[in-house]
């Protein structure tokens, strides 16, 4: 057992060797209710789910999953459409929020001055704490229009000879709208947690780089990023969740029509925008299973995201340890 392994194990054994008080154990006792009641509320929500989907998975079977037909007048439904605009539109904002938030965080840490820091920072976790009702009613009423009639255009010009940048529509709600909007949701989580891993960069490291006669990009190139290069990947994976389950602004921009369309302005639909739109006005038992069977492929993407997440932090740390 190596010193880091004795170190750990001794913090999460803090009463050992003592002996124990009253409010020793009532700290014990809280925390591992707290920690039991997580598992339990976890354990609840997937049951339910798993319930409430079990008509639908009798009918269907695994075959929702890649069905494409979503039809309430005749009973069949499949999340073909759905799956896809939920992953075309959460790996796009993925993609574009990525190198702006690893810029705002290297900015903050390294390029901006001390004045500047407090204030640009305050500005992005407060857009993180912007509802998400709002930002979609400030998608599909300002920045929509905006898109549809001078960016789509711009794009389809450009890089038309890309599918996905076919002729633009006519419709302000589109994939591509919602993907801008998932980009501005998700930027301020990918930023924070970038900017707090540059700022946990030992400055020795940086200032013996800067000492060898390294500019400041390849300071950051060659210190900064790999040492924070697994936890940047992490705030990805997580972003790349909160994008997937975000349902309220999405269904508000996305156009809400059940096609898979390769071209990104055209309309679309989203898993979770579907649930947000058809669970109180659901027409049949066997719609309101397949909601259900929707929000739990949805469960199952957030699980294994998380858990991808964990794995990535967890090597990180190891690597950076000197333990592989």
């Amino acid at each position: 057992m190596t010193s880091l392994d004795a170190t750990t194990d001794a913090a999460r054994r803090p009463f050992e060797g003592r002996r124990l008080r009253l409010g020793d154990l009532l700290l014990q006792g809280a925390a591992a209710i707290a920690a039991l009641g997580a598992l339990v509320i976890v354990g609840l929500i997937v049951r339910e789910v798993i319930q409430g989907s079990r008509v639908s998975i009798s009918t269907f079977g695994l075959s929702f999953v890649w069905h494409e037909t979503w039809d309430p007048v005749h009973n069949q439904f499949g999340a073909g459409t759905l799956l896809y605009g939920t992953v075309i539109s959460s790996i796009g904002a993925l993609v574009l929020a990525t190198p702006i938030a690893i810029g705002i965080a290297l900015f903050l840490t390294e390029l901006a001055p001390r004045g500047v820091r407090a204030p640009v920072t305050a500005l992005v976790e407060t857009l993180a704490a912007i509802p998400s009702v709002v930002i979609g009613l400030w998608g599909i009423l300002v920045l929509a229009p905006i898109l549809r009639d001078h960016v789509d255009p711009a794009l389809h010009s450009a890089l038309g000879f890309i599918p996905l940048f076919g002729p633009p529509s006519s419709y302000a709600s589109n994939v591509f709208t919602a993907i801008i909007v998932l980009t501005i949701m998700i930027l301020p989580i990918i930023a924070s947690i970038s900017r707090e891993l540059f700022l946990a960069v030992p400055a020795e490291l940086k200032e013996g780089a800067l000492g060898l006669g390294t500019t400041r990009w390849e300071m950051i190139r060659g210190v900064s990023f790999p040492y924070a290069r697994g936890g940047v990947a992490a705030a990805m994976i997580l972003g790349l969740g909160r994008a997937i389950g975000e349902a309220i602004a999405v269904a508000l921009v996305i156009g809400a029509v059940t096609q898979i369309n390769v071209n990104l302005f055209q309309p679309g639909y989203s898993l979770a925008g579907i649930i947000a739109n058809n669970a109180q006005g659901s027409a049949s038992g066997l719609e309101t299973s397949s909601l259900s069977y929707c929000a739990l492929i949805l469960l199952v993407f957030s699980i294994l995201v998380n858990l991808l997440a964990q794995f990535i932090v967890r090597r990180a740390g190891r690597r950076l340890g000197g333990l592989d």
